[in-house]
């Protein structure tokens, strides 16, 4: 026994449009067709199917079986297939990307980058995303390699030619630690915090790969991610700096301490966006890094 034939895009779209208007003729007027003709494409398209969609015995209207209806959340999903390959399309034909790959620095706030996604997905509904989320140079190095076609990094700390730089504000860093860390009692001695471990992100690329910043302590620990980082702080192991942002709740519930350093109080951790001078962003890239750019230009 052979299998059910394989329907056109057309009978599907009249399929639809009967159980959208409720009748044959309702679907001709609808489609510009006679009702004999959508009569025809049903009748076709239930004998390539080899069932029956609508119950024509039982009512007067086309009624959907219990096949038919199940034939109909198939039939949707196709129709919007196709509606969304045409869009998509038509906005490649247009210049807009297919694809937008955006690599942001860990330290950018969460905040931030939720709104930009959100805003993106209303503004270019049928551009696909690409989000990776990386440490120091490793946000540089997708985009140089061509891996990202937007990055939002923080301070460039080497000499990198090609790259357009767009200044996009910044965030806080303030060093902290558990209310129970030797720091965290009281103004510190000139020195004191380079007796005590303190948490560093690590550099997982090759461009600043073996190069610190902003670490103070002799003993230090190298973490991969921020969240790990944020828990051992919590934990009570080390100090460290951290986005004022993330920790904001942490210190107005006393579960995290600003400490007091002589040698560090905090800083602005500079953030710009970033793209290959090569390869400048298609109307989709562009978007974003306006929207970036106004979110700091925001009070």
């Amino acid at each position: 026994m052979s299998g059910p034939g394989t329907p056109s895009l057309d009978q599907l779209r009249v399929f639809l449009t009967v159980v959208e208007t409720g009748s044959f003729a309702a679907a001709g007027r609808k489609l510009r067709r006679a009702t004999s003709a959508v009569s025809y494409a049903i009748a076709t398209l239930e004998q390539q199917l080899g069932v029956q969609l609508f119950d024509r015995d039982r009512t007067r209207k086309p009624t959907l079986t219990e096949v038919g209806a199940s034939v109909l959340a198939e039939a949707r999903t196709v129709s919007m297939g196709v509606d969304s390959l045409r869009a998509k399309v038509k906005g490649m034909l247009a210049g807009l990307e297919a694809e937008v790959a955006l690599v942001v620095d860990v330290m950018l706030p969460t905040a931030r980058v939720v709104d930009a996604m959100r805003a993106f997905e209303r503004e270019f509904p049928t551009v696909a995303l690409r989000l990776h989320v990386e440490a120091l140079g490793a946000v540089t190095q997708l985009v140089v390699s061509g891996v990202a076609h937007v990055g939002i990094s923080g301070p460039l700390h080497v000499d990198t030619p090609g790259l357009e730089q767009i200044k996009i504000g910044g965030v806080e860093l303030v060093p902290v630690a558990a209310p129970g860390h030797p720091l965290a009692s009281g103004p510190n001695a000139p020195g004191a915090a380079r007796n005590h471990v303190q948490l560093v992100l690590s550099d997982r690329s090759t461009l600043t790969e073996g190069r610190d910043f902003g670490v103070i302590g002799v003993r230090s620990w190298r973490l991969a991610d921020l969240g790990s980082k944020h828990a051992l702080l919590l934990a009570g192991i080390g100090w460290g700096n951290m986005p004022e942002p993330m920790v904001r709740d942490d210190l107005a519930a006393g579960r995290l301490q600003r400490l007091e350093l002589p040698e560090w109080s905090g800083s602005v951790y500079a953030m710009q966006a970033i793209h290959r001078t090569d390869t400048p962003p298609g109307p989709a890239a562009a978007w974003m890094i306006r929207h970036f750019s106004n979110q700091a230009a925001s009070p």
